[in-house]
């Protein structure tokens, strides 16, 4: 079996939005759905992140301020803090953080993270979730209610190379 890999590596999404008069509400990124997944999105004019960790745990991120009208960058960092915990099925723990126009307005510490891929229920959706929603905070297809100019997802180095377990999960799915 190949030997994992660890390092500090981050990933970020960071979007360029128009938020109406009022509030925003809906998706700006959701990667999966109920059985694991992430998702970025405003509810209530607030913006927030959460990871659901294979249906077990949701680990949230989320701002305590109404983002104001207007154009802004908005930003998710997740920075990888220790090594996955591979034999118990548990990805690299990390600290998320929020942005608005680089400004950090929110963090929280996650412990746990999808080891290898997210479920099987949602793909990958920018500005709304038409199938299975990663947390029971919002109901499908919960539209972003604002104008998204454009969202880009940097990512860094694989925090975890095990090529025969990605089979298997590929594999499983057949």
């Amino acid at each position: 079996m190949q030997q994992s890999k660890f390092s500090t590596a981050r990933h970020s999404i960071i979007a360029d939005v128009e938020i109406p008069a009022g509030d925003a509400e809906g998706i700006v990124l959701s990667h999966g759905g109920i059985d694991g997944g992430f998702s970025f999105y405003f509810k209530d004019g607030m913006l927030h992140w959460v990871h659901n960790y294979v249906s077990s745990a949701l680990y949230h991120v989320d701002s305590n301020e109404i983002i104001p009208e207007g154009r802004h960058q908005l930003g998710f960092e997740f920075e990888v803090t220790n090594k996955p915990d591979i034999a118990s099925g548990k990805g690299s723990p990390g600290i998320a953080k929020l942005f608005i126009d680089g400004k950090l307005i929110a963090q929280a510490d996650v412990p746990v993270t999808s080891q290898f891929s997210y479920g099987l229920s949602g793909g990958l959706t920018c500005g709304s979730a038409h199938i299975s929603p990663v947390t029971p905070d919002y109901q499908p297809p919960f539209e972003f209610t604002g104008k998204i100019h454009s969202v880009t997802v940097e990512v860094g180095n694989h925090q975890i190379e095990d090529k025969e377990a990605e089979m298997r999960i590929i594999m499983t799915r057949q």
